[in-house]
């Protein structure tokens, strides 16, 4: 199991996005205060979310909060401006991976303290950064890839027959 947690998101699509890697994973959805949407019943079936009820979501008033009610023994934290990429990570069950609002990243002061556990996805240096919900996906099926996909469905229904 992995653990996605979300510092701050302000565009509620990309959350929605997430949340359905979350229900296809079987990966916890941790959500940090302040959020930039509603996340209320009503708001997620007026949005039409029908594969919420998979998620785990958990909703923290802040880092502080968050680090307080969970034991975080491995974390990753995803930024443009870290020295490694992502492949270079070795993922533990359970870990817990971190990315920041869309407009600012995660909080510099968090990257500085811990500055050992920040990896990067590779692209062109004129590009600002990927969307939220595509770098998630793909942190978090990197981790899943190294964890040889525990749990997770590894055939379609076109399974070849022997």
């Amino acid at each position: 199991m992995l653990n996605i947690v979300l510092v701050e998101p302000e565009i509620p699509a990309n959350t929605g996005n997430i949340a359905r890697t979350c229900a296809a994973t079987g990966s916890v959805l941790h959500l940090i205060k302040p959020l930039g949407f509603d996340i209320s019943d009503k708001a997620v079936k007026r949005a039409g979310l029908d594969y919420w009820h998979l998620v785990d979501v958990r909703v923290y008033e802040n880092l502080e909060d968050f680090f307080n009610r969970n034991e975080v023994k491995q974390m990753w934290l995803s930024t443009t401006k870290a020295p490694r990429g992502y492949s270079e990570a070795k993922f533990e069950d359970g870990c817990y991976l971190f990315f920041g609002k869309e407009t600012k990243g995660l909080p510099e002061p968090f990257l500085h303290a811990h500055s050992e556990a920040c990896i990067r996805i590779p692209m062109r240096p004129e590009a600002r950064s990927l969307n939220l919900g595509n770098s998630v996906a793909i942190v978090v099926y990197e981790a899943l890839r190294q964890l040889q996909f525990l749990q997770l469905q590894d055939y379609g229904k076109m399974k070849e027959s022997v």
